[in-house]
């Protein structure tokens, strides 16, 4: 007989969705105590914990250090050999545990009630256990059914642990008002810090824009963006001040109408009311308005909407892997 294993994975999600319904029940005052020391914490948040749990006290920890908050996992085994030392008064730590029991973290467990100073919060499913017992802050996870045969392959328990963290840190992050410009201070790298570049982080400015005073003749215009090479110049009045702009593809059509453009004045060919975006704007942002709008380039102001500061050019945005 075949297994039907499409019908296998739903059970496994079900029962995954129903722990964390569970979870969701159970989050409670107790929740809010542990988010309240996080975001008091004069130290650092140190997560522990054995097998599953231990792999799950490390992505929460890691979770918690991309949002700003000081935060390392230490190996509960370690700990009986020297690692100790890393936990220090003025710390919160945080010990994960399904049964609360595991023998690992008895050293740990007795280290955090010998330093007064260590706020030691635990997070387990057994409320008899050593760990629920001797915890500053604790947070009973509930109870849950096991996905698979037999009720003892973690999985339904460690989901709910994951979420746990997640909530917890979302929680600190809203608190904190914690926004993606933030959040990009630690992930400048790879495909999180690509997504969170601005605008003004890759356009081009200074010199490199490619202004033409909008009472000059298309022949210096002309001078100006093959120079510039940018496809586009930027026209601007005496006081420096955005008036309009012309693409390489308006001197085309300019030119197939006009036997001499040459003499003709910018300000009389030129598109007024040029597209603006903020140099804080994620560039991501401004590639989507790039594409509908059907152009390669956008002028970029910081306050004053009057006056350029920089271009920014679909180049500068593909050319820094955001797509």
């Amino acid at each position: 007989m075949k297994n039907n294993f499409a019908l296998i994975g739903k059970d496994v999600v079900q029962a995954e969705i129903n722990a964390l319904k569970k979870l969701k029940k159970s989050i409670n005052k107790d929740f809010g105590k542990i988010v309240n020391s996080l975001l008091k914490c004069k130290g650092k948040v140190v997560f522990s914990g054995v097998g599953k749990s231990g792999i799950i006290s490390k992505k929460i920890s890691s979770t918690l250090s991309s949002l700003g908050i000081p935060s390392f996992y230490v190996d509960a085994g370690s700990c009986s050999h020297g690692d100790l030392g890393m936990i220090s008064s003025g710390d919160v730590l945080i010990l994960i545990s399904h049964s609360g029991e595991t023998s690992e973290l008895k050293n740990i467990v007795q280290y955090a009630k010998r330093n007064k100073g260590i706020t030691f919060i635990g997070v387990t499913s057994k409320k008899n256990s050593l760990l629920y017992k001797s915890s500053n802050l604790r947070f009973l996870l509930p109870s849950v059914v096991e996905a698979g045969p037999g009720n003892y392959i973690p999985t339904s328990s460690t989901t709910a642990q994951i979420c746990f963290g997640d909530a917890l840190a979302i929680s600190t992050m809203k608190h904190r008002k914690f926004t993606k410009f933030d959040f990009k201070l630690y992930h400048p790298s790879g495909s999180l810090g690509a997504k969170l570049k601005t605008v003004g982080e890759l356009m081009y400015k200074g010199k490199k824009i490619p202004f033409v005073n909008q009472n000059s003749n298309i022949k210096t215009g002309l001078k100006i963006l093959n120079k510039k090479n940018l496809g586009v110049v930027i026209a601007r009045n005496t006081k420096g001040r955005t008036t309009g702009i012309i693409s390489d593809g308006d001197i085309k059509r300019i030119n197939y109408k006009t036997e001499n453009i040459n003499n003709l004045i910018v300000k009389k060919v030129m598109k007024k009311n040029p597209i603006l975006v903020n140099e804080n704007m994620l560039a991501a942002e401004a590639l989507s308005i790039m594409n509908n709008k059907k152009i390669t380039a956008l002028c970029v102001f910081k306050k004053d909407k009057r006056k350029t500061v920089g271009l920014i050019h679909m180049h500068n945005i593909l050319n820094a892997n955001i797509s």
